[in-house]
């Protein structure tokens, strides 16, 4: 092997060891890409070898930083953001988490179903993995318990309902996606649109099912009332502001009204009207609001540059060849090198926080995808259709990342808000399922590209 291929090697493995160290990951990226292009401008300059780093390498890292900050996809973060933060506080879930409830009392698992629908309403609404989780869990999870719910079931509806937020738009993973191989964010959103459906109904008739196979581990509940009108009024309130924000942000995205980065305006304002109609808007409640908007984009910001320092040394020193030439040399056509990336997204997923994944090795393997010849019909007016399917086969195998241990960030938010008798052991048990659930959802999407290509197509046409 060549100096610059250990280094490559040896550079990942560097990085993955010092994740366990509990140093922030944005410190860990940025100091492994200084230290070894200190290590390969040593090795130039005194053994002889041509790694082709030296401090021009990191002087480059300054223009890489200027057009992140520059880029305004990117300033649509911070909004969507404080969007979904604002949501959270408004009160419009706990609404609909009281209201729902009733709905589904005559059906076994009912209480699951309505997390469920509630989940997927929060995720095209917000976004944020973090505040679905956190709320789901505090609004319904002492309920189920109450009510006989099974621990693993219960705890693994909050999480996998919770994480569909990384994948319906607006989702935040789609807008640095998209930043990052110079695709349409409005292209992205609307190819998730299916695939983040599928899994909420995989999800919902999985529940169904196991409630109706195993009655113990979802009991009705014993002061369940019949269905009357005025309960489906409330559930209707309760519904139409959070879905009338969601149509306001994504179809004035689809209907090319306004940019994503407009429509994270429109929806943070949206959320501030929703959140003064429930009469939970006040400065409080704004500043810590704004604050966690801070928090987390400070977060998100920080793993850019040090992904930035990482990344660029990395390809420096011919990182992105080798990669490319391990997948190209692999004795399989297309579909089987395209299996292979997904499983190495999953297993990475275990490691690895989603932004990781997506700054650093999704840019690596998307040249390799893009050369592949899948023959998926664009409709004449989608381009680049094969990279767009492909990016969202990412995203749903990304959507693993949140629930598989150690790094598993859904896991210890609801852990961190559930009662003192529920264990993380329960929780991994409970996420097992939907894990396998997004496997085989991240398998109907391989075999059907076109859930993807479709709207998209559609809505150029």
């Amino acid at each position: 092997m060549e100096v610059n291929e250990i280094l490559v090697i040896a550079m990942f493995v560097t990085f993955v060891a010092f994740l366990f160290t509990g140093i922030p990951v944005a410190f860990v990226l940025g100091g492994v890409g200084v230290l070894f292009a200190g290590l390969g401008y040593l090795a130039d300059q005194y053994f002889g070898t041509v790694t082709g780093l030296d401090f021009l390498t990191l002087g480059l890292v300054v223009n890489r930083i200027y057009k992140i900050m520059d880029n305004w996809v990117l300033v649509a973060l911070p909004v969507f953001i404080f969007m979904g933060l604002m949501l959270d506080r408004s009160g419009v879930a706990t609404r609909m988490m009281h209201a729902m409830q009733g709905l589904f009392g005559e059906v076994r698992g009912g209480l699951a179903v309505t997390v469920t629908l509630i989940g997927i309403i929060l995720a095209a609404s917000t976004g944020i993995i973090g505040a679905s989780v956190v709320l789901l869990g505090m609004l319904s999870l002492p309920s189920m318990l109450h009510q006989g719910y099974s621990k693993s079931l219960a705890t693994g509806t909050i999480c996998g309902a919770g994480c569909l937020g990384i994948l319906l738009p607006p989702s935040i993973m789609l807008v640095i996606m998209a930043d990052q191989l110079a695709l349409s964010v409005g292209d992205l959103f609307m190819g998730a649109i299916f695939p983040g459906l599928i899994l909420g109904c995989l999800y919902l008739v999985y529940i169904l099912v196991t409630s109706y196979l195993n009655p113990a581990s979802a009991p009705l509940p014993d002061n369940r009332q019949p269905i009357h009108w005025d309960l489906i009024w409330d559930v209707v309130k309760a519904v139409i502001p959070p879905v009338l924000l969601m149509f306001a942000v994504l179809g004035s995205i689809f209907a090319g009204i306004a940019t994503p980065t407009e429509a994270s305006g429109i929806g943070a304002l949206g959320t501030i009207v929703l959140a003064w109609l429930n009469k939970k808007l006040n400065l409080a409640m704004f500043r810590e609001v704004l604050l966690g908007t801070y928090n987390t984009t400070a977060y998100i910001f920080a793993i850019f540059l040090g992904a930035t320092c990482f990344s660029l040394v990395l390809r420096e020193l011919g990182g992105d060849e080798l990669i490319e030439a391990a997948l190209t040399g692999l004795p399989f056509e297309q579909y089987g090198t395209l299996f292979v990336i997904l499983a190495m997204v999953f297993l990475l997923g275990f490691l690895l926080d989603w932004i990781e994944i997506t700054l650093i090795i999704l840019p690596l393997i998307s040249p390799v995808v893009a050369a592949l010849d899948f023959g998926i019909d664009g409709y004449g007016v989608v381009g680049e259709p094969s990279l767009i399917w492909f990016v969202m086969l990412v995203a749903v195998a990304l959507q693993t990342s949140f629930l598989t241990p150690p790094v598993g960030f859904a896991l210890f938010y609801l852990k961190g808000v559930c009662p003192s008798d529920v264990s993380l052991t329960d929780i991994y048990r409970g996420v097992v399922p939907f894990i396998i659930l997004q496997l085989v959802g991240l398998g109907i999407v391989l075999l059907f590209p076109q859930l993807v290509i479709w709207l998209p197509a559609m809505a150029y046409r």
